[in-house]
Order: structure tokens, then sequence, then C-alpha cells
């Protein structure tokens, strides 16, 4: 769908994504892997979702978050998603798929796929799963130049696009909050909105990080990261807060439950009769 309704106006996801960034109000974007997944947060009343490519490796693939989702199954999902929901979705595009040439197509490929949003890692290929060890990034020019392609591209197509940058700088080999900082403010100069800087270790962390950039930023709150109140990053001065896999680890739990049990506790499991009602309830506007 690609869009909000708004009375009779359609309001278009990148527009929507935009004033939920560039707004006054902390919000929380779950991770989401397909397009029922994504109606369900819809129907839960959030603004806003993200295609997480941990969740989307791991459920296409059997496979960890290691670089293996392809330029090609990313676009997919993300118009599967995108065709499914009217809120705005933010795509993880992992480090662009390549080089500068490579980051323009992914960039492209994924706009006309109706996403309001996208974002482009620092790490070099194949990339790990942000919480994992032995990472390793690309120098911070080379990731910057890959944010200014992604700037140029979106900004052809759709200047509402919005362009986040993620840096692994503090917990990469050798890495440090200085250096997470540096990369930060480098990519906030390239061209993106916002900036994911992930694996902050501590709130004194966040609100540095939100008090040296000149624009908002977005918090992870999973691994070495604190789990801190939605209030208490709203206080700090974050704008964007995610929950990448928390729906996913929750459904995988169910089913591990459901399948282990043979039948599975029948308390557990979505009635047919609602999830049909869920199902039919758009073929019956």
């Amino acid at each position: 769908m690609s869009g909000l309704q708004n009375g009779a106006a359609k309001v278009k996801a990148s527009t929507a994504m935009r004033r939920l960034v560039e707004g006054t109000e902390t919000f929380v974007r779950p991770g989401c892997h397909d397009a029922l997944s994504a109606r369900i947060a819809e129907a839960a009343g959030f603004k806003a979702i993200a295609m997480s490519g941990y969740a989307v490796s791991v459920s296409l693939l059997g496979k960890p978050d290691v670089g293996l989702i392809t330029l090609t199954e990313t676009v997919r999902m993300c118009r599967y998603i995108c065709n499914a929901v009217d809120i705005p979705v933010m795509v993880d595009a992992d480090t662009g798929y390549g080089n500068v040439i490579n980051v323009m197509r992914t960039v492209d490929e994924i706009i006309n796929a109706g996403a309001g949003g996208l974002f482009i890692e620092d790490q070099v290929d194949p990339k790990r799963c942000g919480h994992v060890a032995g990472k390793r990034l690309v120098s911070i020019e080379e990731a910057a130049g890959k944010i200014r392609a992604a700037d140029k591209v979106r900004r052809e197509l759709d200047p509402d696009v919005i362009l986040m940058a993620r840096t692994d700088g503090r917990g990469a080999m050798g890495g440090s909050f200085q250096e997470s900082l540096d990369r930060a403010k480098a990519y906030a100069d390239a061209g993106a909105d916002i900036i994911f800087p992930e694996g902050l270790t501590s709130a004194d962390e966040i609100a540095a990080m939100v008090d040296a950039l000149d624009v908002p930023i977005s918090y992870n709150r999973t691994g070495v990261s604190p789990m801190l109140s939605l209030a208490e990053l709203e206080q700090l001065g974050v704008r964007m807060v995610a929950n990448a896999i928390g729906a996913f680890r929750a459904s995988s739990r169910a089913l591990w439950d459901h399948l282990g049990e043979a039948e599975g506790p029948p308390a557990q499991i979505a009635p047919q009769a609602r999830l049909e009602r869920f199902l039919q309830a758009e073929s019956q506007e």
C-alpha cells in the first residue's frame, strides 16, 4: 500500500516517515520479517515499522545474519511488506550490497519497492549481526562515500525518503565510542537524515551522541545496549527506537512451544476464526 490514509488523501510512505523523523516525539519501529508480521504491527497501532535484516535472513534462509541475503531477496520482501501496510517501512539494506555503484542501485530498487526509508551500515562484506563479536569496518571515507551516493539517488527519486546511516564503530574490532561518534558526524555530513549508532553501552553514551549531532539518532534496545524504557530514551533525546527482532523472537518461541509438543497447547494458538477475520478485513473495506 505504501502510504497512510488521511481522510480522502493518501500520504506517501516517505512523507509519513519524514514527519516522524523530523518531529519531536520519540517513536518505536518494531522489526518485521514478512507481510503478516507487518500487518499485525500496523493493527497494533505502530506508526512505522522496520524490515529487519536479521529476521528476514533467518526466516527466509534459516541462516544467521552474516551477509547471505541478496539485494533481490531484500527488494522482493520489501515490496511484499510495503504492499501489505499503510504505515511507512524502514528497510535494512545491510552494506548496500557492494561498493558505491552497487549502493546506488540498491537505493533505487528499495525506493521503487515502496520503502519510506532505508539504512546502510559501515561493515565490510560479508557483514555480521551488529551484536556479534569480530566485526570489521570499511574506512570512514568509503562509508561516507556510500552515504553520499545513496543521498544523491534518493534526492533524484524521492527526497522525502529517509536515509539512515548505521555505524558499528562502538563494537567493531578496535572500536570505541569516539570512533562511533566520528563516523556518525561524517555520515551526517554526507547526507544522512538520522544516525543509527549500534552498540552504545550506557545512557551517558546515548546522551553524548545526541548532544554531539545535528541530526537525530535511532537506538536499538538489544545486545550490549541497555534496555532503557521509552520514557528514559525520550528524555535522553532519542528520536527512533528499534525493537528489531522482538516480534520475530516471540513468534519463534511460539513455534518452538507448539511444534515441540506435537499439537501444542490449544490456548496458545491464535483462533482460526480470528486469523481469518483479520486477513479478510482489508478485502471487505
